[in-house]
């Protein structure tokens, strides 16, 4: 019960991460792009990078130390 409230937490923590990220990296981006900025292929990139980085960091939680 105590390794799941760690774990639990752990995630949560993650998910707060990739909110923060996911949020500001949006508001950037959109304001880059609207003021023209951004071309269209330097945005695409920029939005995979921004995915994998999310995906990469929610993958750090499989090293979590696992309990019998």
């Amino acid at each position: 019960m105590v390794d799941s409230l760690g774990l639990a937490k752990a995630i949560l923590a993650t998910i707060k991460g990739n909110m923060v990220w996911a949020f500001g990296y949006n508001i950037a981006a959109i304001r880059i792009a609207a003021a023209g900025l951004l071309n269209p292929l330097l945005a695409g990139a920029a939005m995979a990078f921004s995915s994998f980085f999310v995906v990469s960091n929610s993958l750090r939680l499989r090293r979590y130390p696992a309990t019998s």
